[in-house]
């Protein structure tokens, strides 16, 4: 696959709309801890998000209901989820679920953005295999 420096190279890129792109920005890198990988004008960030990354753009005038509802949430692993979680509400996260251990060896928990958007931070803990929880592994 060709590397273009212009998009980041994760495989999967959320795209996520706010009102104020910049604010939106920099509120997800002072309470997230990502970081600004490319302005493009005053309507789209391209943010670092470890290995991975997210893109906020300008909320269209027709999108009124464009944020994530309920069922959705974006995913992002980080090294310590409870020191991330502090970081979090620190900077005025909503935190929806505090830090918890789960069976199939992840430490996460949830937060709401300040415009209501649901993110989930996972630290892995343990190497499990998915059958020793319920799982089924179809690929490893």
């Amino acid at each position: 696959m060709l590397s273009n420096r212009s998009i980041p190279d994760a495989s999967v890129i959320p795209v996520i709309a706010y009102p104020d792109v910049n604010q939106a920005a920099a509120w997800l890198c002072d309470a997230f801890g990502f970081s600004v990988r490319i302005r493009i004008g005053d309507h789209r960030v391209q943010l670092n998000v470890r290995e991975g990354a997210v893109i906020v753009r300008e909320l269209r005038p027709d999108e009124t209901n464009a944020h994530l509802g309920a069922g959705w949430s974006v995913t992002i692993r980080v090294e310590d989820a409870d020191r991330h979680c502090q970081r979090a509400r620190d900077h005025g996260a909503r935190i929806t679920q505090e830090p918890c251990t789960y069976p199939y060896g992840e430490r996460q928990y949830s937060a709401e953005d300040f415009a209501g958007y649901r993110w989930t931070f996972s630290q892995s803990v343990a190497d499990v295999h998915p059958e020793e929880w319920g799982g089924t592994a179809e690929q490893l």
